[in-house]
């Protein structure tokens, strides 16, 4: 069994090639991007990434992308910062090399899941109990990748003052589907007992007491509260959009659309302050409070302020379309002439075999982790998609193949096995 390195160099793709597939996919100029960013502070455990110069191509300029990201811990700011340190090498890590632009954003989501779980994974070994939100953005020309556990949130814009929620709010108080996947996976969720029997506050999860039923970290409450985030990936239109990424300190006390009303007109970096005060107006300051804006605007012009369509409401229906293999170049056309976005790609299951997908045995990482990238054992090369050896759904010739500690991981985290099990 060759080691990675060797195994990449058979894969490789000259650069002269890799620059061609770049300038063929890109049919229409990047976007400008403008942020800002504000923040107040309760606790000290809101963290937050903002990275404008990465590459998928180191030494090309025009396979830059932008990431942004809002990691709010709690239990200590441990998880927070070593996702903010972390993540984004995990997420490109899961990538396999040698992808051109519109390639690289198919792979995506798929990253993103592995960086995900490969984060908590590698914090839960350093035996800390703290644990941590994250939503984490990447943007890519016009294409919006949003990666989210937690209760942080990102928003988006458009023309037209249409608002859009891009994330999924991992509250066991309104998410009845994860109450549900919780206590099916051997989690308990309860309100706290006071003394004569009253029962007060939120939903929590037990043992542990956390609110939220996805997180990066969190040891002490249960492998049943996983890092498999929700992904999101959109195409904005020519006209562009702002996204407002926030941590629950802002939506506690706004909704997504006060948030985005409170700074129209104004440029990224007066708009996020201006969303942390009026959070801070209606609600005071009750928990660590921060924000990004980020304005994705035509490359030729500044942000333009557009008239509110006569039709709000079908402007609002129409939001988001699937793509169509069929019209997809005069749904593209039409989409962009109203300023609608076009949707790529959603899935928020908990499930690691669903979210990994599936490999042929011949692809480059079949002997590798699909969620750590290590080498692995010839005993280890079961898919995740594998039952047990009675099952008739068992595909042990098909990957992904998850190393044994990510087996295990995925084993607790669907309830297979008894959570608090050291994790290797």
């Amino acid at each position: 069994m060759g080691s990675r390195d060797e195994r990449h160099r058979h894969n490789l793709v000259p650069l002269a090639a890799l620059i061609g597939r770049e300038t063929k996919s890109e049919k229409m100029e990047k976007p400008n991007l403008r942020y800002g960013y504000a923040a107040q502070s309760k606790k000290g455990e809101d963290y937050f990434m903002i990275k404008t110069d990465c590459q998928r191509i180191q030494g090309n300029p025009s396979s830059t992308f932008s990431v942004f990201a809002i990691f709010d811990g709690h239990n200590g700011n441990a998880a927070a910062i070593f996702s903010r340190d972390h993540l984004l090498d995990h997420v490109l890590g899961a990538l396999p090399c040698g992808l051109g632009r519109d390639e690289w954003l198919q792979a995506l989501p798929r990253a993103l899941v592995a960086g995900f779980v490969k984060t908590d994974k590698e914090f839960q070994r350093r035996g800390e109990a703290s644990g941590t939100t994250a939503t984490f953005v990447i943007i890519d020309g016009w294409t919006v990748t949003v990666a989210s556990v937690g209760d942080s949130r990102c928003i988006l814009d458009t023309q037209g003052d249409a608002v859009s929620v891009l994330t999924v709010d991992h509250r066991l108080e309104e998410n009845a589907e994860e109450r549900e996947r919780v206590t099916a996976s051997g989690g308990e969720v309860g309100r706290l007992s006071i003394v004569g029997g009253a029962e007060i506050g939120p939903l929590r999860c037990w043992p542990g007491g956390l609110c939220l039923s996805r997180s990066i970290g969190d040891m002490d409450v249960g492998e049943f509260i996983v890092p498999v985030p929700h992904v999101k990936q959109v195409k904005l239109s020519s006209a562009g959009g702002r996204l407002i990424v926030a941590s629950d300190g802002i939506w506690d006390a706004l909704s997504s659309e006060m948030a985005a009303k409170s700074c129209r007109g104004l440029p990224a970096e007066l708009a996020a302050r201006q969303v942390v005060k009026e959070a801070l107006r209606t609600r005071g300051l009750k928990d660590d409070t921060t924000c990004i804006v980020v304005d994705i605007i035509p490359p030729d012009n500044s942000p333009q302020p557009s008239p509110t369509p006569k039709k709000q409401n079908k402007l609002r229906s129409l939001l988001f379309r699937k793509k169509s293999c069929d019209s997809a170049n005069n749904l593209s056309k039409k989409l962009s002439a109203v300023g609608i976005v076009e949707e790529l790609f959603e899935e928020g299951s908990a499930m690691l075999a669903e979210r990994l997908g599936n490999e042929e045995s011949n692809n480059q990482f079949t002997f590798m982790c699909a969620v750590c990238q290590v080498n692995l054992a010839p005993s280890e090369g079961i898919s995740v998609h594998a039952g047990s050896i009675f099952s008739m759904s068992s595909k042990p010739w098909q990957g992904p193949f998850p190393c044994s500690g990510c087996r295990d991981k995925k084993d607790a985290m669907e309830g297979k096995r008894p959570s608090g099990v050291k994790v290797s």
